[in-house]
C-alpha cells in the first residue's frame, strides 16, 4: 500500500525508469541466470525472467489502482487517474523490452510480436491518446497476468524438463492446475469482461472522450487476444489428454 501511496504521488514520468529495469533484468537473465543453457533456451529463459517480473507485480498494482477508485469512478469512459497510468507505463515498458528480444533474436516468431505490438498500441493508445478508459484495460490486465506466475515456472521447468527429471516432474505437477487456472480466467472470466466492454463501448457512452477507431480497435484486439489464448489452451489440454491416455496404454501394456 505504500509503494502504490509513492506512486500516486509521483509525478515524473516513470517509463524510461522502467524500461531500463526491465533491460537490466534481461542482461542478467542473458548473462547471469541462464549462462549455461543453451542460445535458445537462453533467450527463452531471459523473456521469462522479464514476465516474471512484470506479471504479477503488474496485477497487484491494476488490481491496487482499480481498489483506489471510488465505485462511481470505474467506469470505461472514466479519465486516467495518475496511478493507472503508471501502471500502464509499468506493462508499455514491458512490452517494449520484450519485444525488442524477439525482434533482435526471434524475428520469425510472427505471434509473439503480433501480439505484443497489439497490446502496445492499446496501452499506447489509452495512456498517451485518448486518457480514458484505463479502467477497462487494468482489468484485462489483472485477468491476463494473474496466470503470469504459475505460466513463467511452467514454461521455464518446460523448457528444462528433457535435460532434468526435477523439472520434469515439476511441469507435470503444474500442468493441470496452470490449465485449470488459464482457462477459467480466458475462457471465462475473459471473455464475459469483454462482452461488458464490448456493450458499453459500441452503445456511445464513450464518444465524446474514445474515438469510434479506438473503442473498435481495442474490442477487435482484446477479442483476437482471448480468441487465440483459447485455441492455446485447448490445444494444450489435447496434448496432456494424449500424453496421459498414451502413459495409461503403456502401464496397462507392461502389466
Amino acid at each position: 500500500m505504500e509503494l502504490l501511496a509513492s506512486l500516486v504521488a509521483e509525478e515524473r514520468w516513470l517509463f524510461p525508469a522502467f524500461l531500463v529495469m526491465y533491460a537490466a533484468i534481461y542482461c542478467v537473465g542473458q548473462l547471469l541466470v541462464f549462462r549455461r543453457w543453451a542460445p535458445r533456451q537462453r533467450l527463452d529463459g531471459a523473456s521469462c525472467l522479464i514476465s516474471l517480473f512484470h506479471g504479477t507485480p503488474a496485477a497487484l498494482a491494476a488490481a491496487g489502482a482499480i481498489l483506489a477508485l471510488p465505485a462511481g469512478s470505474r467506469s470505461f469512459a472514466a479519465p486516467n487517474e495518475r496511478l493507472q497510468e503508471h501502471v500502464l507505463d509499468y506493462s508499455v515498458a514491458y512490452f517494449t523490452m520484450d519485444l525488442l528480444h524477439y525482434l533482435a533474436f526471434l524475428p520469425g516468431d510472427v505471434l509473439f510480436i503480433a501480439h505484443h505490438l497489439a497490446t502496445l498500441f492499446v496501452f499506447l493508445t489509452c495512456r498517451y491518446i485518448v486518457r480514458h478508459g484505463a479502467y477497462a484495460l487494468l482489468v484485462l490486465l489483472v485477468l491476463a497476468e494473474v496466470t503470469s506466475l504459475l505460466q513463467n515456472v511452467w514454461t521455464l521447468a518446460g523448457i528444462w524438463r528433457d535435460q532434468s527429471p526435477a523439472a520434469a516432474r515439476v511441469y507435470g505437477a503444474l500442468s493441470p492446475p496452470f490449465y485449470v487456472l488459464y482457462t477459467l480466467v480466458r475462457g471465462v472470466a475473459g471473455p464475459f469482461f469483454l462482452l461488458k466492454m464490448t456493450v458499453f463501448y459500441l452503445s456511445g457512452q464513450a464518444v465524446d472522450v474514445i474515438p469510434w477507431w479506438v473503442r473498435i480497435s481495442w474490442i477487435v484486439v482484446v477479442g483476437t487476444a482471448i480468441a487465440v489464448s483459447n485455441l492455446w489452451i485447448w490445444n494444450l489440454w489435447m496434448e496432456l489428454f494424449r500424453e496421459r491416455k498414451q502413459a495409461m496404454a503403456k502401464a496397462k501394456k507392461d502389466t
